[in-house]
């Protein structure tokens, strides 16, 4: 069966790479974010996602970001129970 895409899961690669570049961008002082493009980001991360996954996805990209923050504070953050954690 042939690959979809370039890697076989390019949506799921766009997906983390664009939760991962929203939080980061987040963590910038308020003068300094972007706000139009993290706009895009945000719709282009909710396209055809129910929100459930996407603000899994946030929550995964921020414990990465931040490895010292307990990672059941984070998917609290996001809205997510403990049985994702």
């Amino acid at each position: 069966m042939p690959k979809k895409g370039i890697t076989g899961h390019d949506e799921w690669v766009l997906t983390e790479a664009l939760a991962t570049a929203l939080v980061a961008l987040e963590q910038l002082a308020p003068k300094h974010q972007p706000n139009a493009h993290m706009d895009d980001i945000r719709k282009l991360l909710a396209n055809g996602k129910e929100p459930a996954a996407v603000s899994l996805h946030l929550a995964q990209a921020k414990c990465r970001l931040f490895p010292e923050i307990d990672p059941l504070e984070i998917y609290r953050e996001y809205g997510i129970g403990e049985e994702y954690g």
